[in-house]
């Protein structure tokens, strides 16, 4: 049986007492791992975990079926090894790019995540506005919990937005909203034909806006801190769908259930690249030769991409078509899925890639502390990279290259199954 917001703020209101037990039953189960000062993007994780109700954290965590993908994502770095030249300057070291014909900071930025709303209120606006103080781009995805106009209004920097297309006419109305509002890059992600098997979401039954049964109501009174910021928030919804008069609850469910328009074909790509007249990438290929039609067919660049795990569960790590996709296309490769150290983005950029999109990273920021945890996130990964270019007697992350990496690592890599 769902419970309407309004009884959940009376019931959850009225139970002060509750929320007092709630905090202690936290304190109890607060693992004796979790930091106290967060160095790294895992402590941000244990941080997140901590504070977000079961359910939230799932969705955020989860992957699709066993979830061995989203394992691999993280294990294939693992098999790449650095080479260290020595005796070369490195008293000044660089990692700003240029990507597109605009300088950013560091060589990642923000990539596209949906639903953000249920980890933190305007997480969207705070995931933009990190990423405009870092100089760094950012994504807004099509089920974002800020509209593409509030975001351009509240938010400055480059911004992109990734569209999701479950039908050309409902496409087009984003596409115009975007360019309109003035987003300099348009993403099309094309690996959500049919959304993955994410079991952990089907277990919870959740959704945006979630429904406000018994057991939410108890994971979120055992998770105060949360339950205080989404009390006085209100319940995240997806906002691109939200107008002035109702919130389109079937488009915003359509959007969480990812049934999206499964004949969209290479014919559509080029309908879609005479539509919007400015950066064009296509996000979610694994396969050199798609990136080899992608451009042919008018992307200006292309995004490897496995979904951070969340579509298939035994499917390669885009890091191991990098080097192909690399041989067979001269426009821009950007790469994401599983990057959580500053040493993983460098080995990426030597293999070819020309920046990566962050996802889970920025996230577990985002839902331990706000626009402050991804902006520290931000800062823990400017310093590995800083740190690793001068481990490998690199200065420019624009003079990266496999000379850095070991030969067998990276045939090793290359040649690994799931």
């Amino acid at each position: 049986m769902a419970i309407s917001r309004r009884d959940f703020l009376v019931g959850v209101s009225s139970g002060v007492a509750g929320l007092a037990i709630g905090a202690s039953l936290q304190h109890a189960s607060f693992k004796s791992d979790t930091p106290s000062l967060a160095l790294n993007v895992s402590d941000y994780q244990k941080l997140a975990r901590n504070r977000l109700p079961g359910l939230v954290w799932d969705f955020l965590e989860g992957g699709s079926g066993h979830e061995r993908a989203l394992h691999h994502n993280l294990a294939v770095f693992d098999r790449l090894t650095f080479k260290p030249q020595r005796l070369t300057d490195i008293s000044q070291r660089n990692q700003s790019i240029e990507l597109f014909g605009r300088t950013q900071t560091s060589p990642f930025m923000i990539g596209p995540t949906g639903g953000n709303g249920a980890l933190w209120p305007d997480a969207d606006l705070a995931l933009a506005r990190a990423a405009d103080k870092a100089n760094i781009p950012f994504t807004l995805s099509t089920p974002a919990s800020n509209s593409i106009e509030d975001v351009a209004a509240g938010a400055g920097g480059d911004k992109w937005f990734q569209l999701y297309v479950s039908s050309r006419e409902q496409s087009q109305w984003l596409v115009q909203r975007a360019l309109k509002a003035g987003y300099s890059t348009l993403v099309l992600t094309v690996d959500v034909a049919v959304n993955g098997l994410r079991e952990r979401d089907r277990r919870n039954n959740f959704k945006i806006p979630m429904d406000m049964t018994p057991a939410v109501i108890w994971d979120g009174i055992t998770h105060p801190r949360w339950s205080v910021d989404y009390l006085l928030n209100g319940q995240p919804q997806l906002a691109n769908f939200v107008t002035e008069d109702a919130a389109d609850l079937e488009a915003q469910q359509k959007a969480m259930s990812r049934n999206l328009d499964a004949t969209f074909d290479w014919a559509a790509l080029r309908e879609l690249r005479e539509l919007w007249p400015h950066t064009l990438l296509v996000k979610g290929i694994l396969n050199a030769d798609d990136a080899v039609q992608c451009i042919a067919n008018g992307a200006d660049g292309v995004i490897l991409s496995n979904h951070g795990g969340r579509q298939l569960a035994d499917v390669i790590s885009p890091l191991q078509v990098l080097a192909e996709t690399r041989q067979k296309i001269d426009k821009p490769i950007l790469i994401d899925s599983g990057f959580r150290r500053g040493g993983d983005i460098i080995k990426s950029l030597a293999l070819g890639a020309d920046c990566i999109l962050l996802g889970r990273a920025t996230l577990y920021g985002l839902a331990a502390k706000g626009q402050e945890g991804v902006s520290d996130v931000i800062r823990i990964l400017q310093n590995e990279i800083d740190n690793t270019l001068a481990q490998i007697g690199c200065s420019d992350v624009r003079d990266l290259n496999p000379g850095y990496l070991h030969e067998e690592s990276i045939r090793v890599m290359q040649g690994s199954k799931t």
